[in-house]
């Protein structure tokens, strides 16, 4: 019997109303990437929300690409999550 390993998997989203319509994806990684931009993130006291399946999907697109809009429920729900985050931080 082989054993799965667990390659840790993370995606950064950033929205400006005032540039685009819909958020873009920052930057995705796995393994050493995705370790990166978690830190950077902690480091930055940005909230983290821990969604594989949304991760697994946002993995598929490109760097700087818009989030496509059967997308945009999920995306709207962390951007949701962020911003009661930093509600409750007091920022």
């Amino acid at each position: 019997m082989t054993e799965k390993r667990y390659v840790r998997q993370a995606a950064a989203l950033k929205y400006d109303a005032a540039k685009k319509q819909a958020p873009v994806l920052a930057a995705s990684g796995k393994g050493l990437t995705a370790e990166a931009i978690i830190k950077r993130a902690q480091d930055n006291g940005v909230p983290i929300q821990q969604d594989p399946a949304l991760v697994g999907l946002l993995a598929e697109l490109e760097v700087n690409e818009m989030i496509p809009a059967d997308l945009y429920e999920a995306v709207a729900e962390v951007f949701a999550f962020i911003y009661q985050a930093d509600k409750q931080a007091g920022k």
